[in-house]
């Protein structure tokens, strides 16, 4: 016993001091050299490509003088954005957590979490889904009388409700199941899509498995059939929550449905079948109101924060949308690690996790797995002060949401925990339904200067700039085991949609009194300024690729060239730009696990969201920032039907339904096509003065984007599947390209 004591304190000595008492660790980035080096060569080049622009402008009368000049105008704004683009290489670190030095110190003294899952539409977010994600979270391994689950329900159905009582029944068998055999992920749907080819020797575990999986079929199907049905009336007798809808009208229309499904500090039905505690489980409906602004799921977290303020208040919240489900039982201990650590901890907000998707094909084929943001980029915001909140997958600290400014005096206090004791439920309840009222934030400074802020699509990244302006740190976290995984649209309309509302958020934070350069050098530093420009000029840089994907393309047909000879001196730059920016990216893309036909789906997804999606943002976001209200947020569906579900395994892309977005798209693509054969025809026939040595770099690109919009020519004029672009699409567009190319041709 002395020789353990000996011991004991022999370690403390050790750990009382330099970075073995630190709970996480940062390292550099070990390439920032070769980027670095790689980023200043680039930009020479650049500057050379700008060079050859200003030094060989045509004449006055000269043809293509103005389309020129425009060249030059999105080459430059090309070069100042892929500066923007590249500051987030420049500096980037990398985090590791020691949570084995955080339990024997803090155990005791580990805090109360919140957690808040956020739904808002039973139809796109299946009722099965959500209530997966509430138990991945409920079975944290975490003390269960320090975590409170909180869901969300924007949309107020009694369906989802219904769901998570089933859910909360269904806990009492499943957390103990995954505690007892250290269940990983602890998802309910997940885990048996996981074992469902797995065979194990040990037959108490197949036993117990076999009876958790019939109590979870048996929950799924009431579920479903309720989707289907309604809630049965039998349920509905049985608990008096389903009360809360009778002056229900609509998911627009009700008062707020607040119920304490299961409380920690409550003497009966909160034990699992072990007789151990299970955690608090909140159902919240927020009032709505025809005449009250919503203000979306910035809304949605204000509500939370006051009405969890009331219930349990936990230290720590972890914000998580309803498709991303926890894929490992100990990531709180992760985020732990940065909030407690004695040295640093207690200026850290945040500590954002990546977002993952378990429905990523091999090659990506919509580019929806965000690598480039997750492996790269928030890599970048956290070297250069701070990762950017991206409103899921984040831990964050009360304090910090309610807007309590950082100072030197602020330090970690851990212990002034509520003591557990006799809760009146109803009470509880009826108190805290009063905080998720419409009417609570009139003349306060919620979403304003506390808790998400309002008025704009991306509130996110505004709340996540207005924590910093506060004063506080942000740390990014991306761990060698994922600790949430979700679900990626699986459609291209889709995924243009969700770009397009992005790219319009990102605008309007730039034209708001929120943007970044608003807070000085002092709160945001130049590499995370320039960052955050990158995202915010998202719907700018769509004029540039625009212009450079229409113009050169159509002077094919004048025989007019805008690049250096081969043999010019001046190609050498233009070779450099050309090369360099493939290789980089393609190594960048292989390095992040992806494969050269995943990186070549990437090219084409990123010049088909700038062509449409982030046009229609830039369109959007100039007429309301000149008055027009266009405040509108889309949910993407989370229900994949079947036949579609079948072309995205077999990589086939969805077209299928008209819409304006497959309308830019395909006349563009029809025109680089057109215009390609067009010249392709005068050379051959030698017509002109179509000379290939100087035309060589114009046809190159041309040629490049023909190659890249290949499924979408299939979709035209080959494919008899439903996913086909529809037929008054493909007339439209192709009317609309001959008509550009023949006008072009003939009057120009």
């Amino acid at each position: 016993m002395q020789r353990a004591r000996r011991e004991r304190s022999e370690l403390e000595g050790r750990m009382g001091s330099g970075e073995e008492n630190s709970l996480f660790e940062t390292r550099k980035d070990k390439a920032r050299h070769i980027r670095r080096l790689y980023a200043v060569s680039l930009f020479v080049a650049i500057c050379f490509v700008w060079a050859f622009r200003l030094t060989h402008i045509p004449a006055k009368g000269e043809a293509g003088q103005w389309a020129w000049l425009g060249l030059f105008v999105a080459e430059v704004w090309g070069g100042i954005y892929w500066v923007f683009y590249h500051a987030l290489r420049w500096n980037m670190v990398y985090r590791t957590t020691f949570p084995n030095r955080l339990s024997p110190r803090y155990e005791s003294r580990f805090p109360e979490v919140d957690i808040f899952v956020f739904t808002a539409d039973a139809v796109v977010e299946p009722p099965m889904m959500v209530i997966n994600t509430v138990l991945s979270v409920m079975a944290y391994d975490y003390p269960a009388e320090k975590l409170s689950v909180y869901l969300s329900d924007d949309g107020g159905s009694d369906v989802t409700f219904y769901a998570l009582l089933q859910a909360s029944s269904f806990a009492k068998h499943w957390i103990p199941f995954c505690k007892r055999f250290k269940v990983e992920p602890r998802s309910p749907a997940a885990y048996f899509n996981t074992v469902a080819s797995t065979k194990s020797q040990d037959h108490n575990y197949v036993k117990h498995l076999a009876t958790i999986h019939k109590l979870y079929e048996e929950m799924k199907r009431r579920v479903e059939e309720a989707t289907k049905l309604g809630v049965p009336s039998e349920a509905r007798s049985k608990h008096n929550g389903f009360s809360k809808w009778d002056s229900y009208s609509s998911p627009r229309d009700h008062d707020t449905i607040l119920q304490i499904v299961m409380h920690k500090k409550e003497s009966e039905g909160s034990k699992d079948v072990d007789g151990c505690t299970l955690p608090t489980l909140v159902y919240m409906a927020r009032e709505k109101r025809p005449h009250y602004h919503t203000n979306f799921k910035a809304g949605a977290i204000n509500s939370l924060l006051r009405v969890s303020s009331a219930i349990s208040n936990g230290k720590i919240i972890l914000i998580l949308d309803c498709d991303m489900y926890s894929t490992h039982s100990q990531s709180m201990r992760d985020a732990l690690c940065f909030f407690m650590d004695e040295d640093k901890g207690q200026e850290i907000a945040y500590v954002q996790f990546p977002q993952c998707f378990n429905n990523i094909g091999k090659n990506d084929l919509y580019g929806n797995s965000l690598s480039e943001i997750m492996e790269v980029e928030l890599h970048g915001f956290d070297g250069f002060g701070g990762s950017m909140f991206i409103g899921t997958c984040c831990y964050i600290r009360r304090d910090a949401l309610c807007k309590q400014k950082f100072s030197s005096e602020y330090k970690n206090d851990w212990n002034n925990e509520n003591e557990v004791t006799e809760v009146n439920l109803l009470e509880l309840e009826e108190e805290s339904k009063a905080l998720a009222n419409c009417s609570y934030e009139k003349n306060t400074l919620w979403g304003k200067k506390i808790g998400s802020i309002y008025g704009c699509l991306v509130e996110d990244v505004i709340t996540g700039l207005q924590i910093k302006s506060q004063g506080w740190k942000s740390v990014y976290y991306n761990p060698s085991i994922n600790a949430f995984s979700g679900i990626a649209p699986t459609n291209l309309l889709r995924t243009l949609v969700q770009m397009k509302r992005w790219g319009e958020g990102q605008l309007q934070l730039l034209l708001s009194e929120f943007r970044p350069k608003c807070y000085g050098d002092k709160k945001i530093n130049l590499g995370l300024l320039l960052g955050y420009w990158h995202y915010n000029f998202f719907a700018v840089t769509s004029l540039s690729v625009l212009y450079y994907s229409i113009i050169p393309s159509l002077y094919l047909l004048k025989g007019v060239s805008f690049f250096p000879k081969i043999s010019s001196v001046w190609f050498i730059p233009f070779a450099c730009v050309i090369i360099g920016e493939i290789a980089y990216s393609l190594i960048e893309g292989l390095r992040m696990g992806g494969s050269i036909q995943g990186w070549w789906n990437g090219t084409r997804m990123w010049l088909y969201e700038k062509t449409s999606s982030f046009l229609f943002s830039l369109i959007d976001g100039i007429l309301g920032f000149f008055g027009r209200p266009n405040l509108s947020f889309s949910l993407t569906s989370k229900v994949t039907e079947d036949d579609v579900a079948q072309r995205y395994k077999k990589e086939v892309m969805e077209f299928g339904t008209s819409s304006p977005y497959f309308t830019v798209l395909a006349t563009l693509a029809l025109l680089n096509l057109f215009c390609l054969l067009l010249t392709l025809k005068e050379l051959v026939l030698g017509k002109g003065s179509f000379g290939v040595e100087k035309m060589a770099l114009q046809v190159l690109l041309c040629g490049v984007l023909v190659v890249i919009n290949i499924p979408l020519y299939q979709a035209i004029f080959v494919r008899k599947d439903k996913g086909r672009m529809p037929t008054s699409v493909s007339i439209k567009s192709t009317t609309l390209a001959l008509t550009a190319c023949v006008f072009f041709k003939l009057f120009n």
